[in-house]
């Protein structure tokens, strides 16, 4: 019967259910505009993909070049900075349950023995002087009850951190794709910039081969063979350069890959690589708030609401219980005997009159709100911005292509009617020089402004939260 009360009692207190006095949380308006920026910079918003398209839509389905999506598999599987995210997160899920198991009590087994000689002196007569005593107890120590919800409190501010470190290993998930994206189409610009460099170093080669046959025999002037002698140069240090940057490339997306990356793995130049897919962030600004960054400030401010409510609870009284029931006897096999069984119960209340720290906490809780809230609205406004920016590109870079495309065919034309004319003793070398000069900047630019574009839809991607990446939440 004594069991089933003792039993009965700690059921009955683990059912009882406090007050929560924590505030409620209601997410805050966003600090930015609900459309995106409009002008002569900005392309119709809607024209390409619908907002739950591009929120749904994983990597794999943006990025449709097959060896760009082997590497991006790789960097994701082997890449040490992904490794320690994921380990963080697990180290956050830890310190969440070790805050969640402070609403139950900890109920332990001790058993114990002592055998003790007293002093004739200290001993009453007929007494023995040897005494013996053994004992084996279940019960908990110092539970609190969570009356005014401190403990649950803490509990939800460590679940918010954790959520927060989840959508922070997302978010290092989609900058590690976007920057294997963007080193690879980096790579292949450079490769396609050392061909270039290549074939006008070949084509300068043979002009200045060429200027020097005609010194040789007195018809072209020392001038214009040093004129060529310079552009022969200037294709050997583009080479070298472009050769260097080449190996730079490779360094870099090995490091983000984990490992040596397979040659056929690589890309010869741009224009081989299958662009990634157009997309659109849709009518509103809303989508941000799907941003794991985004999300990670909000899960950090609901955390600061739910500390307030432990600060809160700091001024009410604390209730803790301590129990146990177990048996006791003067003889090791008497121990488990009839009327051998012992109980106590013991509750402990502590009121808070005066303390200075307790103020102080609950002002620094106040403050902790204050200070996520402003993170929260600046993240929102960082992130409006950085897809305003890649608005503005995406709606003018195709313009910069059309334009540069006209300018290298230009230069192009300039420089066969210089040659020709020089060829025919009408103009100097110098014509020849500046119109291939212009021409080789002109190819340069032309690649330059492809790479631009390919990597603005990279990050268009990338700052609209990264499409649909699966995230495990912890139950309650």
């Amino acid at each position: 019967m004594k069991k089933t009360a003792f039993f009965g009692v700690i059921g009955v207190v683990l059912l009882v259910g406090g007050c929560m006095l924590a505030p409620e949380y209601n997410r805050p308006d966003a600090p930015v505009s609900d459309a995106w920026p409009t002008g002569a910079a900005y392309a119709n918003p809607s024209a390409v993909e619908t907002v739950d398209s591009v929120t749904n839509l994983t990597w794999r389905e943006f990025f449709p070049d097959p060896k760009m999506q082997h590497v991006i598999s790789t960097a994701l599987t082997n890449n040490l900075d992904l490794r320690l995210a994921a380990l963080n997160v697990e180290r956050a899920r830890a310190l969440y349950g070790i805050q969640r198991a402070e609403l139950y009590p900890s109920i332990g087994v001790t058993g114990g023995g002592s055998k003790q000689r007293s002093s004739s002196d200290l001993t009453a007569p007929g007494e023995p002087r040897t005494t013996k005593q053994f004992n084996a107890n279940v019960g908990m120590i110092a539970w609190e009850i969570d009356f005014f919800g401190r403990i649950r409190s803490l509990k939800e501010r460590a679940l918010q951190e954790y959520l927060a470190t989840e959508e922070a290993r997302r978010s290092a998930q989609i900058a590690m794709v976007a920057e294997v994206a963007r080193v690879y189409l980096t790579l292949a610009a450079d490769r396609e910039n050392l061909h270039l460099a290549q074939v006008t170093l070949e084509t300068q080669q043979g002009a200045y081969d060429l200027i020097r046959r005609q010194y040789d025999l007195g018809v072209s002037t020392e001038l214009d063979l040093r004129r060529s002698q310079t552009q022969v140069d200037t294709a050997k240090r583009n080479m070298a350069i472009y050769t260097q940057q080449v190996a730079q490339d490779q360094n870099a997306l090995n490091l983000l890959a984990g490992s040596p990356l397979p040659e056929d793995l690589l890309p010869e130049n741009l224009t081989g690589v299958i662009p990634p897919r157009e997309l659109s962030p849709g009518l509103s600004s809303e989508i941000l708030l799907n941003r794991p960054d985004i999300l990670a400030a909000e899960n950090r401010l609901k955390g600061a609401y739910a500390f307030i409510g432990a600060a809160r609870a700091a001024f009410f009284p604390r209730i803790s219980l301590t129990t146990a029931f177990g048996v006791a006897s003067d003889e090791l096999s008497g121990l488990f005997g009839n009327g051998t069984d012992t109980w106590s119960f013991a509750p402990q209340i502590s009121m808070p009159i005066f303390d200075a720290r307790t103020w102080a906490a609950y002002r620094v809780s106040k403050a902790d709100r204050k200070i996520a809230l402003t993170q929260y609205e600046k993240s929102i406004q960082t992130a409006f911005r950085e897809v305003a920016d890649s608005l503005a590109v995406r709606g003018t870079v195709d313009r910069q292509i059309a334009a540069h495309q006209s300018m290298m065919e230009s230069a192009q034309k300039v420089v066969e009617l210089s040659s020709a004319r020089y060829a025919q003793g009408i103009d100097s070398y110098l014509s020849v020089l500046d119109a291939q000069r212009s021409l080789y900047s002109a190819q340069q630019g032309l690649i330059f402004l492809h790479l631009t574009r390919q990597n603005n839809q990279v990050r268009l991607y990338a700052v609209l939260g990264g499409g649909g990446l699966d995230t495990t939440k912890p139950s309650e």
